[in-house]
């Protein structure tokens, strides 16, 4: 093997400077393969791809990419918005995606959304169970109820026990007895109001 006279500063000097050859094109290879790496969002990503004009594969493997790298899409007046597909719901952030604080209020606003579901499905039961019970009572009420029931009491009053007793007059009756009094009372204001009647 030939040895440089000045011995390893010249060796080092060619290594060092064919490893920087070697980096500088890999990087330009790198650079020129992919050129999404350099997007700042979701829309130039996908104007890149557009521009490259690579195969349908090609395309859905880029975009598919694109999708991966930026959650959030750009607005028009500025600022981004977030796609929750599990709320079916968008989010503003700040930037392509969400920061940590933005995930943890996204989160948040799902739990909302579950205790509401929730909530949905109960009170969706509970008026299926009330239709139910209100579709059993009418079908019950619908039902023929059969021949009428003819109630017979037991023991048959005898007939002296329907005639009135007349309590005007008294076989016998106490000259001081609250009784006594009254029916004579109402006998007297019974003949008055009768002799009224009868005189023209």
């Amino acid at each position: 093997m030939y040895r440089f006279p000045n011995g390893g500063a010249k060796q080092r000097l060619v290594i060092s400077i064919a490893l920087a050859l070697l980096a500088l094109v890999v990087l330009w290879l790198g650079f020129r393969g992919s050129p999404l790496q350099l997007a700042r969002d979701f829309e130039e990503c996908a104007e890149q791809v557009q521009a490259r004009s690579p195969s349908n594969d090609e395309r859905g493997a880029l975009m598919t990419d694109c999708n991966a790298r930026f959650a959030g899409r750009r607005k028009a007046g500025g600022g981004y918005r977030y796609y929750d597909f599990m709320q079916n719901r968008h989010f503003d952030i700040a930037s392509p995606n969400p920061t940590a604080e933005e995930r943890k209020q996204i989160d948040r606003e799902y739990m909302v959304f579950l205790d509401a579901q929730r909530r949905e499905a109960i009170s969706a039961e509970l008026a299926k169970r009330q239709n139910e019970q209100l579709r059993a009572d009418l079908e019950r009420v619908r039902q023929p109820l059969g021949p009428p029931m003819v109630l017979t009491p037991r023991n048959q009053p005898s007939s002296a026990a329907k005639k009135p007793l007349d309590r005007s007059k008294s076989t016998h009756c106490e000259d001081g007895s609250l009784t006594c009094s009254w029916a004579k009372l109402s006998a007297v204001v019974k003949n008055a109001f009768a002799s009224s009647k009868t005189k023209p």
